[in-house]
């Protein structure tokens, strides 16, 4: 007979527990931004001391506990280059690490910590409201209006493979929205589950971005993209804290995915023509 999984509890925070955090955090800079390995676990292993430390002082509780799970996401992530391909071999690299990076550290929040701290809600039983369905109007334009032009003028569409054969554009398809999925099950139902724990919610949602905007920059939203990419992380974050819905913030998601897809494929072909603001690249 198993025992019931425990529900988090509260727990101390102080201040300085910031600083722990913004050190593990920051370590995805120099992971993904900026593709320094060693300096980059050194990072994350000084933030853990620190959290050890103001753990052990009595100011906050669990916190060490709860950044190592982050640190263990981004070390698994860090395994691998994260530069877009389409190969069997690069798709099911993506796979097999990407998911390992969320599924390792709910396991063992749930059946280690035996905590609900990492939860995937995809259904909170509430319709969606008129504010919300207009959103996502709004998303989807916003994102035809802005991403070609981002894409197409910087030339960072060139940083995913060129598209041209069917099977081709179907690999990318897939591959756009499979990262896109992921991105919200790790960087919002788990990075900025587990911070929100600790910090108040504005602080937590810019910690997440820190990690969030820094994976994208090595999966190519590069040049002036943390620009559009820092905004959207922490409106997710925003938008998940007031839904409390992985089902809505991932269908804004994808809806941004279906343009950058598009823009993807009209970058190298011309088509589909629905971007007449930016000629193709």
């Amino acid at each position: 007979m198993t025992a019931a999984v425990a529900a988090p509890s509260e727990v101390r925070t102080h201040p300085i527990a910031l600083v722990p955090a913004v050190l593990v955090c920051s370590a995805a800079v120099l992971l993904f931004g900026f593709q320094l390995r060693l300096p980059g676990y050194a990072l994350l292993v000084v933030g853990l001391v620190a959290a050890w430390l103001v753990d052990r002082s009595g100011r906050t509780e669990r916190l060490l506990p709860d950044l190592a799970l982050i640190a263990i996401g981004q070390a698994i992530i860090s395994t691998i280059s994260l530069e877009a391909e389409l190969s069997n071999e690069a798709m099911v690299r993506f796979a097999v690490v990407l998911g390992a990076a969320v599924a390792v550290p709910f396991l063992i929040s749930r059946f280690l910590y035996r905590e609900r701290t990492i939860r995937f809600p995809w259904r909170t039983g509430r319709r969606w409201t008129r504010t919300q369905w207009l959103y996502l109007i709004f998303v989807t334009f916003a994102g035809w209006l802005i991403l070609p032009f981002y894409f197409i003028t910087s030339g960072v569409y060139q940083n995913w493979p060129t598209v041209t054969e069917p099977n081709e554009i179907a690999r990318l398809f897939v591959g756009v929205n499979a990262v896109g999925t992921w991105d919200e099950l790790f960087f919002i139902c788990t990075v900025f589950a587990l911070l929100r724990r600790h910090f108040p919610t504005w602080q937590a949602n810019l910690l997440q971005a820190i990690v969030f905007v820094s994976f994208l920059w090595e999966l190519g939203y590069q040049s002036w993209g943390p620009l559009l990419t820092i905004p959207f992380a922490l409106i997710q974050g925003y938008t998940f804290k007031l839904t409390k819905s992985l089902t809505y913030v991932l269908v804004v998601h994808l809806l941004f995915d279906a343009v950058v897809f598009c823009v993807i494929v009209y970058a190298h072909n011309g088509w589909p023509a629905i971007f007449p603001l930016v000629p193709a690249g």
